[in-house]
């Protein structure tokens, strides 16, 4: 029969953060799946089909911007650190590392014996030249923000490599999830290398992208020989084939679609870790007026809208998700509560009395986000204002609205790419190059520049919610949720594990008979 796994993941990391999981009886859940794998028996080998909507908009991880594509290559790339389950960091292509007590120098053992993809050996080069790469600034801002602090990288023999920052950050230990890559590499977009659990193998670009266990792993083996994603750009689609055996695992169907799957599939259920909103550009007319943002927030009911999308999302009201819990500030979820009255009156305090007309860009193979921006554009017209819906292809999207920032509004899901509040605030700061709401306010600034400047975790996470707060008064974007995160997974493979970030480990999946 068709199998339902609520996941409760609870994890604690260096900077106190939490993942908060979806409702349910864990004990009972946990001795039912133990039950279930004691009759099953794992079959190492075989290929997982996945069907994704996206093809990959890089394959050099320094440069990939979308979560989808980072979600895939957290497979086949890996920092001197990276997150476990749990959310906790540990040594990856570093052996070891230790923290200064004012968290200004950072300091790392080289993993002994460690090897890239293509055979050669990873050297305290090859760390160096990534680090660098992602703090070079000749071309503007450095590729990782946060990289901006580093004083200096020292290579201390041949396996110890120093970073020193200009000032304290307590988080920054999170960024060293950046790749390693191989200096040699000629073109990562094309060519691939890294040191993770899976190759590349081949690529048809909008048909496919397929990776190879990498037998010469440094940690444990994956128990696959292949995983190939296919990209179908319509996800129903993509059901369709789940249906037809031609794909085993998709990665977050809705919840109407997975009403359509049999008993061939088992359906696991988590958060997606990201913050869904109505982005607003803060400095396109009517919008850059404080009054008809707050208008906006009044008039659209997000838990409406997560009741009608099955009722599984996470109301948020900030530009934090509840993963990151020590952070998370809930009573920012009830600062607007749908008013029509109210908002048709800041609408008229703003000079618009009768409305006006919003476009809202959405990537059109974003199945959820084109079924919350259908119920806003109803629910604005409560409001009189009249909300039509511009679909555009996911790599226009990136162009126009992410890039340069040509839009009005959008439907979107924002991820944080390390766990840190860090990584979910500071676009939007007057300066970010990931500002693409165009949100100026100096007071934030200046505050989230006495956020990051403090060694005191305590005082840190009060100012994070400081800035969370000014975001939701000042209705920098209309926030709603943090979607469910469905996967449909064929009954004959097992071992999915949910990350407390937008990630898919295919490492830990197996087949079983």
């Amino acid at each position: 029969m068709k199998r339902i796994t609520m996941i409760l993941l609870v994890f604690t990391m260096i900077l106190t953060i939490a993942l908060s999981g979806c409702s349910g009886d864990r004990e009972e859940l946990e001795s039912t799946t133990e039950n279930e794998l004691l009759e099953q028996t794992l079959v190492e080998g075989g290929t997982l089909r996945v069907g994704i909507s996206q093809d990959l908009d890089s394959l050099d991880p320094h440069l990939a911007t979308s979560a989808g594509t980072r979600e895939v290559l957290f497979n086949i790339y890996e920092g001197l650190v990276k997150p476990d389950p749990s959310g906790a960091f540990f040594p990856a292509v570093a052996e070891d590392f230790t923290i200064s007590e004012d968290a200004t120098v950072f300091t790392f053992t080289l993993r002994e014996g460690i090897r890239f993809h293509d055979g050669e050996p990873v050297t305290m080069d090859d760390v160096r030249y990534s680090i660098e790469r992602n703090a070079d600034t000749t071309d503007g801002a450095p590729l990782v923000s946060a990289f901006s602090i580093i004083e200096s990288i020292h290579v201390l023999g041949e396996d110890t490599l120093e970073i020193v920052l200009q000032e304290s950050d307590i988080e920054f230990i999170a960024n060293m999830t950046v790749a390693i890559v191989p200096k040699h590499a000629e073109d990562l977009n094309t060519n691939p290398i890294g040191t993770g659990p899976f190759m590349f193998e081949s690529r048809r670009p909008q048909e496919n992208f397929i990776m190879g266990r990498f037998d010469d792993y440094w940690g444990e083996n994956a128990h696959l020989d292949r995983v190939e994603m296919r990209i179908i750009a319509d996800s129903d689609m993509i059901v369709t084939n789940l249906l037809g055996g031609s794909i085993d695992m998709f990665m977050r169907p809705t919840a109407v679609q997975i009403n359509e799957l049999n008993e061939d599939f088992n359906i696991e259920v988590g958060t997606m870790n990201l913050v869904q909103a109505l982005y607003l550009n803060n400095a396109v007319a009517p919008l850059d007026n404080e009054k008809v943002r707050q208008a906006l927030s009044y008039a659209i009911d997000p838990e409406q809208i997560i009741t009608m999308l099955g009722g599984h999302g996470v109301r948020v009201g900030s530009s934090m998700y509840p993963g990151l819990q020590a952070l998370f500030d809930e009573e920012l979820t009830t600062v607007y509560r749908q008013d029509v009255t109210r908002a048709k009156v800041l609408l008229a305090e703003a000079g618009l009395p009768d409305g006006f007309d919003l476009e809202i860009t959405v990537s059109a193979a974003d199945q959820p986000h084109m079924d919350t921006a259908q119920i806003i554009v109803e629910q604005l017209r409560n409001i009189n204002v009249n909300a039509t819906i511009r679909p555009v292809e996911w790599s226009v999207w990136l162009e126009e609205v992410h890039a340069n920032r040509d839009y009005m509004s959008t439907v979107v899901g924002v991820d944080a790419r390390v766990l840190t509040g860090r990584a979910m605030l500071e676009r939007f700061t007057s300066t970010a190059s990931g500002n693409f709401t165009n949100f100026n306010d100096s007071a934030y600034d200046a505050l989230f520049l006495e956020a990051i400047g403090s060694t005191d975790r305590e005082e840190q996470i009060v100012l994070y919610k400081q800035l969370q707060r000014i975001l939701t008064e000042r209705a920098a974007n209309v926030y709603i949720q943090d979607l469910a995160n469905f996967v449909a997974i064929r009954n004959n493979f097992s071992g999915y594990v949910f990350y407390p970030l937008f990630v898919q480990d295919f490492s830990t999946i197996y087949m079983v008979e």
